[in-house]
């Protein structure tokens, strides 16, 4: 099994563009439309959505503008990214004031990003060749 993309709702093109495009560093595609009817029968959401793709040699994410709703609890979901440089990104994210998040595990440390709509990601440290 592989994956092909991950789907995720973004409040507006502006903090996509800034997280996955900036801070991840991600191509960003043509925005297009998902026409009210597909919306509709696939999300139970009345109107057009814009899709924008954010992509590299092997991430694909799908983004939906729309408005989100508040959230009341921590979301357990979450995307695990394995990055190249791990100290860099984090540098740069909070530059950028993007919540970054590490938790003590026996020796290291877990870390977790929240992109601009507090969708929470775990990263890792590629293993260097």
């Amino acid at each position: 099994m592989t994956t092909v993309h991950v789907g995720l709702a973004c409040s507006s093109e502006e903090l996509a563009d800034r997280f996955y495009r900036d801070l991840l560093g991600l191509q960003k595609a043509e925005p297009k439309t998902l026409p009210q009817s597909l919306s509709s029968a696939i999300f139970g959401i009345a109107a057009d959505l814009k899709i924008i793709n954010y992509s590299g040699a092997a991430a694909h994410f799908e983004i939906f503008i729309h408005r989100l709703p508040a959230q009341k609890e921590q979301p357990i979901e979450h995307v695990c990214l394995a990055v190249a440089n791990l100290a860099d990104l984090l540098q740069r994210g909070r530059a950028m004031n993007v919540k970054v998040l590490q938790v003590p595990k026996g020796e290291t440390f877990l870390t977790f990003i929240y992109d601009f709509d507090g969708h929470l990601f775990e990263l890792k440290e590629q293993p260097r060749a």
